[in-house]
């Protein structure tokens, strides 16, 4: 429960702790003050506005105990060749941005695409199989065999079979140009070499299992295990997005969606995942709120505030 400290609430167990201060409107996830009652700001905590939920409310967090969750930004869910994604190609330039941003304060960028086996694929549950295998059963003329589609099927055009680890299709979303513009690279971002974490994951939710890597890493990594707080970017927002944040909500994982990074074909699905979030999973900000308090974050570091 949570326990009052003067104007100080603390919420959760010993060590890992937030502290909200109601004056003023601010939760402190950095676990790292032996005296949350005293003055709220800290030297080393990156303070970032919300965007939704309470107004005027304020989140702390510590850079080395935070990374941002780039979900399924894949070629086949957002480029032209695979399907039609316009929400999810408007994420991919402040996606960018917000990537460049974490960089900058220091916080983990995490890759988690959809990256399926042969051994994955023959233990796929039929209801997972089912929702990727839409186009089979949609088939106006059930006298002939339909046009096969699904998960680790080969549709024969060149982009390699559904999500299935290694094809083009599973890459990394690579950018492209077209009639109204051209949209960035997020595989030009991808920088192993920066410490990026590549995390492959075999259903909606990235965090359904203790075997999956993403939840591998964060539990027994020794730079994973650190980690508190989990931004979140990607699509679909309702279903990939928000699987993978429920799941580490409920797991004890500080959850912040970036919205403008996050987007999803499902009419109003943005909107009622984002109430959600901010209600009851966690936190919402947007890139521009997060590249603000980077701002101030980086030259609170090289001023010695």
């Amino acid at each position: 429960m949570a326990t009052v400290h003067g104007n100080v609430l603390r919420m959760g167990s010993t060590g890992d702790q937030w502290h909200y201060h109601r004056k003023e409107r601010l939760y402190d996830l950095t676990r790292g003050r032996s005296d949350p009652d005293t003055d709220s700001s800290t030297a080393t905590a990156l303070t970032i506005r919300t965007t939704a939920g309470l107004s005027d409310t304020h989140i702390n967090i510590a850079p080395s105990r935070t990374a941002l969750v780039l979900v399924d930004m894949q070629n086949f869910f957002l480029h032209r060749r695979c399907r039609d994604h316009p929400t999810g190609r408007a994420a991919v330039a402040p996606t960018v941005a917000a990537i460049q941003n974490c960089r900058r304060a220091g916080i983990r960028i995490v890759w988690l695409n959809w990256g399926l086996t042969d051994k994955d694929l023959a233990a796929m549950p039929a209801s997972i199989m089912s929702g990727f295998s839409r186009r089979m059963m949609l088939g106006e003329d059930v006298d002939k065999d339909p046009v096969r589609s699904g998960l680790g099927v080969d549709p024969g055009d060149g982009t390699g079979p559904w999500l299935v680890k290694g094809a083009w299709n599973s890459n990394v979303y690579e950018g492209e140009d077209n009639e109204s513009g051209s949209t960035p690279s997020l595989a030009a971002e991808v920088r192993p070499d920066l410490g990026d974490v590549l995390c492959d994951k075999t259903r909606m939710s990235g965090m359904w299992s203790e075997d999956e890597p993403l939840r591998r890493y964060l539990t027994t990594n020794p730079d994973g295990k650190s980690i508190r707080t989990l931004l979140f970017a990607g699509v679909n927002t309702d279903q990939c997005v928000l699987g993978t944040l429920t799941d580490a909500y409920n797991a004890g994982w500080d959850c912040v969606a970036v919205a403008d990074c996050c987007a999803t074909t499902t009419p109003g699905g943005q909107e009622v995942t984002m109430l959600n979030v901010a209600n009851n999973l966690g936190f919402v900000i947007d890139s521009k709120a997060l590249e603000d308090g980077v701002d101030a974050y980086c030259e609170a570091t090289r001023s010695g505030a």
